[in-house]
C-alpha cells in the first residue's frame, strides 16, 4: 500500500483535493518506528503544485519534511521559527533565503552540528564568520575553511593550529597561493598543535585499517606520532590537487615516496616539461595514466606514453585533448577505449573529422560516430557503414530518417536494435516494430519503455521484461486499463510507477486514496 500511495503522491495529475486526502496519512505517525508515513510526506513535499495550506500541514509534520519544503522553495523566512526549527532555518540560509540575524544566532549555538552546518552556508555576516573561524570545535572551523569565499578568512584558516582545519583549507581555491604553498613547504608556517588522532588517542598511534570499534570515527590508516602524519599527508595531497597552488611549490613532490602525492601532482595542468618527463618514467602505472590525460604534456611525451606497456596508460592517452590523430588512430585500432566521445573527437571541426570518419579502421570510424552533432553528410555516411559497431554508435544521432533506421536494423539486426530504439526521432510505428522482435531484445525494450514517442502498441511488449516493466508502467501512453492492472503487480516498484502514471483515471485515484 505504501508503494501505491507514494506513487500517487508523485503523480502530476493528482487533483488538489486528493493531495489533501493524502496529506492526512502522511502527517499521522502512530508508530515512531514506522517510516512509511515519512516516505509519503517526502513524496508529497516534492510536488511543485502544493498550496499554502498543504505546505503548512506538511511542514508541521516533522523537521525533515520542512527542510525539503524549504529547499523546494515552498517556505520563506517568515514561515520559520529558528528556535523551534533550526535545521529548516539553516536550509534557508544555505539557499540564500535566510535572515542575517539567524547566522549570528547559530554561530553561538551550543550544538556543534548546527554550527558546522552554518559554516557551509554562503554569504554569512562577518560577525558570524569570525565566530566560526575561532570556534573551539575544529570541525566547525574546518567546514568554514572548506567553503569560505573570503580570501583573508581562508588564509587565516590555512594557518589554524589544528591540522584538520588546514587539511580542509588545502582544497579551497580561495586560499591565497602563498598560503597554499606554505601548506606544502612549511615555510613561514607554525607547526600544527593537534589533529583528530592525537585529540582522541595517546600517541604514537596508528589506526588499524580493520578497526572493530563501532564508535571509532578515525579513517583507516590514520596515524600520529606528534607530527600529525596522516593528516599532513592528506593536506599535501589536497594542496597538490588545488589549481590555485603555485606550481613552484608542487613540483618538489615529483620524487616523493608517496604514490598518492605523485599521482595528485600528475593531474596538475601547470607542470613544467621536465617534471612531466620525470612523471612519465614513474614506476606506478596510475601516475603515468594521470599524466597521459594531462594537457600539460606535449606531443613527444604523448607518443612515449602511447607506447606504454600498460593498457590503462595507453587508453588514457586517447583521452588527451591534443592527442595527434595518427596516435589516436593507432590506439583505436589496438586498444579498447571505452565509451566516448573522446575529447579530441568532441572538439574537432567537421573538416578535422572527415579523415577519421573515412579511416580504414572501423574502431576509428566508431569514435566519430559516437559524436551526435555531426553534419548531415557525415552522419548519413556513418549510418550506412558496413561495420555494425559504427552503425550502433551513430544510431541514436538525431536527424536520421525512419528509412535509415529501418535499414540499420535490416542490415545488422539485434546488434543495433537497442541503439536504434534510443534514437529521439524514432516513430511510434518503428518502436512498435522493434518491440515485437523475436526473440525480444531486452535492452531495446528498456529504451522503448522510456521513449517519448512510444505508443501503447510499443509499450505492451515491454511489460514482459522485469526492468522494462517498471519503466513502461510510468509511461503516459500506456492504456489506462493496463495501468490499473499494474496497481496489483507483485513488484512494489511497478506498483509505484503505475500509481504515478498521469494516465491513471481520476476515479481510480479517488478509490485508492484513504
Amino acid at each position: 500500500m505504501n508503494s501505491l500511495l507514494c506513487g500517487l503522491a508523485a503523480n502530476p495529475a493528482l487533483p488538489p483535493e486528493l493531495v489533501d486526502r493524502l496529506i492526512a496519512p502522511a502527517v499521522a505517525t502512530p508508530d515512531p518506528a514506522d517510516g512509511r508515513a515519512e516516505e509519503l510526506a517526502e513524496a508529497l513535499a516534492d510536488r511543485a503544485d502544493l498550496g499554502p495550506d498543504q505546505v503548512a500541514a506538511l511542514a508541521a509534520h516533522d523537521e525533515a519534511t520542512a527542510v525539503l519544503l524549504a529547499r523546494g522553495g515552498h517556505l520563506t523566512a517568515a514561515d520559520v521559527d529558528p528556535a523551534a526549527r533550526p535545521l529548516v532555518a539553516l536550509a534557508l540560509l544555505d539557499e540564500g533565503r535566510g535572515l542575517p540575524e539567524w547566522a549570528r544566532r547559530f554561530a553561538v549555538d551550543p550544538a556543534p552540528r548546527v554550527r558546522r552546518r552554518l559554516a557551509s552556508c554562503p554569504g554569512l555576516a562577518r560577525e558570524a564568520v569570525d565566530r566560526l573561524a575561532a570556534d573551539p570545535d575544529a570541525g566547525v572551523a574546518a567546514e568554514l575553511a572548506l567553503w569560505t569565499t573570503s580570501a583573508p578568512v581562508a588564509a587565516r584558516l590555512a594557518r589554524h593550529p589544528h591540522a584538520e582545519v588546514r587539511q580542509a583549507a588545502a582544497l579551497n581555491e580561495t586560499v591565497p597561493p602563498a598560503a597554499l604553498a606554505a601548506l606544502l613547504t612549511g615555510h613561514g608556517l607554525p607547526a600544527a598543535r593537534s589533529c583528530l588522532v592525537c585529540d582522541q588517542r595517546e600517541i604514537p598511534f596508528t589506526h588499524h585499517p580493520y578497526c572493530q570499534d563501532t564508535d571509532c570515527e578515525l579513517p583507516p590508516g590514520a596515524e600520529c606520532d606528534g607530527t600529525h602524519g596522516s593528516t599532513v599527508h592528506e593536506t599535501w595531497r589536497r594542496a597538490l590537487l588545488n589549481p590555485a597552488t603555485p606550481p613552484q611549490a608542487a613540483v618538489a613532490f615529483a620524487e616523493h615516496p608517496s604514490v598518492l602525492l605523485r599521482w595528485a601532482l600528475a593531474e596538475r595542468a601547470d607542470l613544467p616539461p621536465h617534471i612531466c618527463a620525470r612523471l612519465a618514467e614513474d614506476p606506478v602505472p596510475g601516475v603515468r595514466s594521470a599524466l597521459a590525460r594531462n594537457p600539460a604534456i606535449g606531443p613527444e611525451l604523448i607518443r612515449v606514453l602511447a607506447a606504454d606497456r600498460w593498457v590503462d596508460v595507453r587508453r588514457a592517452v586517447a583521452y588527451h585533448p591534443r592527442v595527434p590523430l595518427d596516435v589516436l588512430t593507432e590506439l583505436a585500432a589496438t586498444t579498447r577505449l571505452g565509451p566516448g566521445p573522446l575529447p579530441w573527437i568532441a572538439s574537432a571541426s567537421p573538416e578535422e573529422l572527415a579523415e577519421p570518419a573515412g579511416s580504414a579502421h572501423g574502431r576509428v570510424r566508431m569514435l566519430v560516430a559516437q559524436r551526435h552533432d555531426l553534419p548531415a553528410e557525415l552522419r548519413d555516411a556513418l549510418a550506412a557503414d558496413p561495420d555494425a559497431s559504427v552503425v550502433k554508435a551513430v544510431a541514436p544521432h538525431p536527424g536520421l530518417s525512419q528509412r535509415q533506421l529501418l535499414a540499420m536494423v535490416a542490415r545488422h539486426g539485434v546488434r543495433v536494435l537497442a541503439r536504434v530504439a534510443a534514437n529521439p526521432d524514432a516513430s511510434g510505428a518503428l518502436l512498435a516494430e522493434l518491440a515485437r522482435h523475436d526473440p525480444p531484445v531486452r535492452r531495446a525494450l528498456r529504451e522503448i519503455a522510456t521513449h517519448p514517442n512510444a505508443t501503447a502498441e510499443a509499450l505492451l511488449p515491454c511489460l514482459a521484461d522485469a526492468r522494462a516493466r517498471v519503466l513502461a508502467a510510468a509511461h503516459p501512453a500506456l492504456p489506462a486499463a493496463v495501468v490499473v492492472e499494474l496497481l496489483t503487480d507483485d513488484d512494489p516498484q511497478v506498483v509505484e510507477a503505475a500509481a504515478g502514471n498521469p494516465s491513471l483515471p481520476r476515479a481510480v485515484m479517488a478509490e485508492l486514496v484513504p
